[in-house]
């Protein structure tokens, strides 16, 4: 399995592209707030994949604010939860929060819910509803690959903001305890910023969770 990391746009956020060396297909998961969706689809070519799904991990402009432009160039249907539709109902007013030209939005056309599962040639996507940075916010289980994408719910010796719109830190804490740290303490976690940790670590050492 192709697995490439971009960190991507003003707030820099962590692109996840997922490909399939069989089928040829491939899953970005946060494509960013649009400055770089060009590397984005550089990356597609230079493997030779056929973009299958568009995943956000929560309607924050610095994750979701490219997901029109990526969709426009390769057709690929984008997974959101319902619960952050007003959020990118409102992507203008997030844009100036930032100081950020408003980007392109598009229909939703997948209503990504808990438990949810998409292949990536013959590789598990698992969706995990995990509420309280946003109250759309999911986590993406790759058991195959031993991997967790926390998107801004949990980080290396943090946690995600509850201070903006639909955040709720006693939410997001029940969100961190109830599905994460229950995973294997060796999965390798990748947040939606900054350096990847393991769950096993960040039960230990994160001072936010103790």
């Amino acid at each position: 399995m192709i697995h490439e990391i971009l960190t991507v746009g003003a707030l820099q956020c962590n692109c996840s592209i997922f490909g399939d060396e069989a089928t040829r297909e491939a899953i970005v998961i946060d494509p960013g707030d649009g400055l770089d969706v060009a590397r984005v689809l550089a990356v597609l070519k230079k493997h030779d994949l056929h973009l299958k799904a568009i995943v956000i991990t929560h309607a924050h402009i610095d994750h979701i604010g490219g997901a029109a432009k990526l969709k426009v160039a390769t057709g690929a249907p984008v997974y959101m939860n319902a619960a952050d539709q007003e959020l990118y109902d409102h992507l203008d007013m997030q844009a100036s929060w930032i100081g950020l030209p408003t980007p392109a939005t598009t229909a939703i056309d997948c209503p990504a819910r808990d438990g949810d599962t998409l292949l990536c040639g013959a590789t598990e996507l698992q969706l995990l509803h995990t509420p309280g940075h946003t109250q759309g916010s999911l986590c993406v289980l790759v058991p195959a690959e031993n991997k967790l994408l926390s998107g801004d719910t949990l980080f290396r010796d943090s946690i995600g903001r509850t201070d903006l719109p639909g955040g709720d830190s006693r939410q997001l804490l029940r969100s961190i305890h109830n599905r994460l740290l229950t995973l294997d303490e060796d999965l390798d976690v990748f947040p939606g910023h900054g350096p990847e940790t393991t769950i096993g670590r960040e039960k230990e050492l994160n001072p936010f969770l103790h």
